[in-house]
């Protein structure tokens, strides 16, 4: 848990995605590890998360763009989506990509002006 002046709460987007996310992983029985599993109840939720935290997410997306790149399902097919479309929610989807980015632009710009 993120102590209170370094919590960061996700936006509702990224709550959505995840959660979209979960019912997926859920109806599918597929997509996402147990790590992407608790991130994405802490999305969900709308839990706090740390700068560390914030470092992890978009490590996340920065390794798995290829995963948008799969010929065995479309990506972002809701009714047969491929387990990276699944994982890929899991985390926030494109909005928690660019929420996590954004957060750690400005959190490197922060510790460059200390």
């Amino acid at each position: 848990m993120a102590k209170a002046q370094d919590a960061i709460t996700p936006p509702v987007a990224v709550a959505r995605a995840a959660a979209m996310g979960l019912k997926l992983r859920e109806r599918f029985k597929r997509g996402g590890t147990s790590v992407g599993l608790r991130r994405a109840r802490q999305l969900a939720e709308r839990q706090s998360v740390s700068a560390r935290d914030i470092t992890a997410i978009s490590s996340y997306f920065k390794r798995h763009k290829v995963d948008k790149q799969s010929t065995s399902h479309e990506w972002g097919d809701r009714k047969d989506p491929s387990a990276g479309y699944i994982a890929w929610l899991l985390w926030g989807g494109d909005a928690g990509e660019k929420w996590a980015d954004s957060v750690k632009a400005k959190q490197e710009k922060a510790k460059r002006k200390d």
